[in-house]
């Protein structure tokens, strides 16, 4: 595995693209994760927890996973690439540049996501990494998250 120092700016640009890698491997999103998600977050929304009245009313026919909660699976759907990135002491959310909810994640249903460097740049504390996540039901084509990360890479404390 190619390893890149986390300060070596112009080898990181090399691995910035438009195109998307391979999808990672996939997740089940159950009915008692989503329960589970809604008791830790106080987000009780019957289209989520609610399997008998989203059968009824939803326009999905069934309970859906919140959004926050696909979300939060990135760090188990990561795909893995064939490089890494070291030499840092530690790696900070830096924030979201971009965020949306496109489609439902239904109740059941399995996702995966793929990942693409977007940017690189030098900053004060650290070198930001700019990567551009896709959360995708299993099947559709449509992603259901979307997601534009901003992670600083800090030196080591001295």
């Amino acid at each position: 595995m190619e390893q890149i120092r986390f300060d070596d700016i112009s080898a990181l640009s090399k691995k910035v693209s438009d195109d998307f890698g391979p999808f990672g491997p996939p997740m089940d999103v159950t009915q008692d994760m989503i329960n589970r998600f809604a008791d830790l977050t106080g987000d009780h929304q019957w289209i989520h927890v609610d399997v008998e009245r989203a059968k009824r009313e939803s326009p999905f026919k069934q309970t859906i996973a919140h959004g926050f909660l696909t979300l939060s699976l990135i760090p188990n759907l990561r795909p893995r690439v064939d490089w890494q990135i070291v030499g840092y002491g530690n790696a900070t959310n830096y924030g979201a540049d971009k965020l949306r909810f496109v489609s439902p994640v239904p109740a059941g249903s399995q996702v995966h996501a793929r990942i693409r460097l977007a940017g690189v740049e030098a900053k004060p504390k650290g070198t930001q990494l700019t990567q551009e996540i896709h959360i995708h039901v299993v099947g559709s084509e449509r992603p259901a998250v979307t997601y534009t990360m901003l992670v600083l890479y800090n030196p080591p404390l001295k």
